[in-house]
């Protein structure tokens, strides 16, 4: 019998419960009148670009889901057999499946080598990329299944200075501190509207740069001239709405009236107060018999996210156990069966316990006290 008090600890899954202001912006949309569908568009457009310092919402597409963003951002490009692209270990299962799906076209995918807590090994990334043919670095900036934080920040300068791209799964981090996406200078970062955003299924967005040149059918496009042979050859500027597909305008609502919450000054301390809940969670769970975690033991090198095990018992079964309790987790290989490879973890995977912005001190507690009890049974 699950009980009916929930202490729901899956936000790297989605976020929960959303904002008031989130729930009425979806429910408003419905009563809007469709003379007034386009400027509420516009204005959510803006809102969101304005959230992740976008200067020109036409550098920002909306799609149905972080997944369909990372398609398009690895598919609508001009490959070629022989190109490479390199990745990390710990990619959800959104961006490594279309990465794999280019090997048909003749395209090398290759995995960046790591360490335990070191998920992209630098030095190994620049030989890589030093011998040539790289035309994109594509990873996550977090791992959903342990929380940790990849270096994005110098895998983008070190990829650019071979004059590849660099597309990021933004994901797990995108709502969680000020994103400056053309500050942060990767070509393409995809994110979920649904996690750390605060707003509701049905959304996510890609962010291009705005001298990103892509092979995409129903963008505008310009006519240049082939050198040897004159024909016309098109050349796409960007993905364009139909790529997409059709926006699911009350969920466009509700993310940008998460983004609109998220922006008010009270919220700003979210993240570090979520994190100092995820270490108070990690240094309990980490002192518990027969326990291994896969999370990095620093707050500062991972998301508010702890991933462990109990030795002799499956994750899933584990997080049963916690809901039937009214402690929502994610047991299981949380759709990133490469990551869980990388970790060695798989077929079982982990429990993933992940802290949001409104669980509070006896929220974690009440985690810590039944995990406790099932480490020793």
């Amino acid at each position: 019998m699950i009980k009916s008090h929930l202490v729901y600890l899956n936000h790297a899954g989605t976020s929960w419960p959303k904002p008031p202001v989130v729930r009425e912006a979806v429910r408003g949309l419905w009563d809007c009148s469709p003379n007034e569908w386009a400027e509420e568009f516009e204005k959510a457009h803006r809102d969101v670009a304005d959230f992740f310092h976008i200067p020109h919402t036409n550098q920002l597409l909306f799609t149905p889901a972080c997944t369909t963003a990372l398609s398009i951002a690895v598919f609508d490009h001009f490959w070629n057999p022989g190109d490479r692209v390199l990745t990390s270990g710990y990619e959800h299962h959104a961006l490594h499946r279309p990465l794999v799906k280019l090997v048909d076209q003749g395209v090398d995918v290759e995995i960046i080598p790591s360490l335990p807590h070191e998920p992209i090994i630098l030095e190994a990334l620049e030989e890589m990329l030093r011998d040539g043919n790289v035309k994109m670095v594509a990873i996550s900036a977090a791992s959903n299944v342990t929380g940790e934080l990849l270096p994005i920040e110098a895998v983008v300068e070190l990829t650019h200075e071979h004059e590849a791209l660099v597309l990021v799964d933004a994901a797990q981090i995108a709502g969680w501190w000020d994103l400056d996406l053309p500050k942060l200078g990767a070509d393409l970062v995809a994110f979920a509207g649904h996690k750390g955003t605060q707003g509701p299924w049905g959304i996510g967005g890609l962010y291009f740069s705005s001298e990103l040149k892509m092979n995409s059918p129903a963008a505008v496009c310009e006519i240049t001239y082939d050198k040897d042979t004159g024909k016309p050859t098109p050349i796409s500027v960007g993905p364009g709405w139909c790529d997409g597909g059709s926006v699911d305008r009350p969920a466009l609502a509700g993310l940008a009236a998460g983004t609109r919450w998220l922006s008010q000054p009270e919220q700003v301390d979210r993240f570090e107060v979520a994190r100092q809940k995820s270490q108070v969670l990690y240094d309990a769970i980490s002192a518990l018999p027969n326990v291994t975690i896969y999370s990095p033991s620093e707050m500062t090198e991972r998301m508010p996210t702890v991933a462990f095990n109990i030795q002799s018992k499956d994750s899933i079964l584990v997080a049963s156990a916690l809901r039937e309790q009214g402690i929502h987790v994610a047991g299981g290989m949380q759709c990133a069966p490469l990551a869980h490879k990388t970790l060695e973890t798989a077929p079982e995977g982990v429990v993933r316990v992940s802290v949001g912005p409104q669980n509070t001190d006896a929220d974690i507690a009440i985690a810590i006290d039944a995990i406790g009890k099932l480490a020793v049974q």
